[in-house]
């Protein structure tokens, strides 16, 4: 009897609309790539996702300088051309809010981000701001657990006081993907949901609930553990078949730790159901849900973040303050520089 898997209950944790969807167009610069996802009422409903443009850049390291500084330029033209998508003037007033508890490393990417990001509204509010920099006001709210308080009710109370014309939402996200953790930034014209990729599911931060435009950027610093087996499972079938099929290379005797990932050998189902036996013969979908499946009663479908996230956390929150620096202010290096 063929084994059936019952996917209903199939609920990817994920913050990304890349992993939801296989719409949209792709660029590639250099070694980094841009997706853009727009979503209409019928494709966003499709996905549970807001309608609106996903834009997805995703790059390989940003860990040391010269990397961080391609991917800064190429964030940097993402953001002018959704502020520009959603009609945001230069002299419009912004309000950056970094959601996130800065006590947690994974979460901490939108408070780190605020603490770096040029605020000019004190400037203006005493009639000495140059020509060159927009009005911007800044804050980190912190989390429910700590205010008691509904972040989206928090953000709306502010912007009722202070009057900005359009927000910028920083966030941590989760991914489904290993690939994607601390290598992909995420924009959005259609606001977020705080801790929705982690279960914890909260009021929405969007155009409708705040009634000005709301860009959201993320990057995805943790994964589920349904999503590690699932993916170690489809990495052990890519280095079974690149070892198949090099057993008798002579150069592999001379290499140690081939990265087989780089490599196109692909496996066959026969060897797949060898490996696995049943298993094996199930799709990449029905797999992940299977582990869920077996995972989620126990408990111990863990979020998961890299052991070296503390120092990558750092430099994720250089790469977007200083993207959104350059985005929302005419400043060259030298004066960013300055004001830091």
């Amino acid at each position: 009897m063929k084994h059936q898997i019952d996917l209903k209950n199939f609920n990817l944790r994920t913050d990304l609309a890349i992993e939801l969807t296989e719409e949209g167009t792709v660029e590639e610069v250099g070694k980094n790539k841009i997706t853009t996802i727009n979503l209409n009422e019928t494709s966003a409903k499709k996905i549970n996702k807001k309608p609106g443009t996903y834009i997805t850049i995703e790059f390989e390291d940003i860990t040391d300088y010269e990397s961080r500084k391609e991917v800064i330029t190429i964030l940097t033209k993402e953001l002018k051309k959704v502020l520009e998508k959603t009609k945001i003037k230069k002299e419009d007033f912004g309000l950056i809010i970094g959601l996130g508890n800065e006590k947690s490393t994974p979460d901490a990417l939108g408070p780190l981000v605020i603490s770096k990001t040029i605020v000019t509204n004190h400037l203006y509010l005493y009639g000495d701001l140059d020509d060159n920099y927009r009005r911007i006001c800044a804050l980190s709210p912190g989390v429910m657990g700590e205010t008691g308080i509904e972040t989206s009710d928090l953000i709306k109370s502010i912007i009722d006081t202070v009057k900005p014309n359009f927000v910028i939402v920083i966030d941590a996200l989760a991914s489904s993907s290993l690939e994607r953790i601390n290598k992909t930034v995420q924009i959005s014209t259609s606001g977020i949901n705080p801790g929705s990729g982690v279960g914890n599911k909260r009021k929405e931060i969007s155009e409708d609930t705040l009634g000005i435009p709301v860009i959201a950027v993320g990057v995805p610093t943790v994964v589920d553990a349904a999503s590690i087996v699932s993916d170690t499972i489809g990495y052990m079938y890519k280095h079974f078949a690149y070892q198949k099929e090099n057993i008798n290379n002579p150069k592999n005797k001379l290499m140690v730790n081939v990265n087989y990932l780089n490599k196109d050998s692909q496996i066959n189902n026969q060897d797949k159901e060898n490996l696995f036996g049943i298993v094996g013969t199930l799709t990449e979908k029905q797999t992940k849900s299977l582990i869920t499946e077996v995972l989620n009663p126990t408990g111990y479908n863990f979020m998961v973040t890299p052991k070296e996230e503390d120092f990558v956390i750092e430099k994720l929150s250089d790469l977007i303050s200083e993207s959104l620096n350059h985005s929302l202010h005419n400043i060259e290096n030298d004066d960013y520089k300055k004001m830091l």
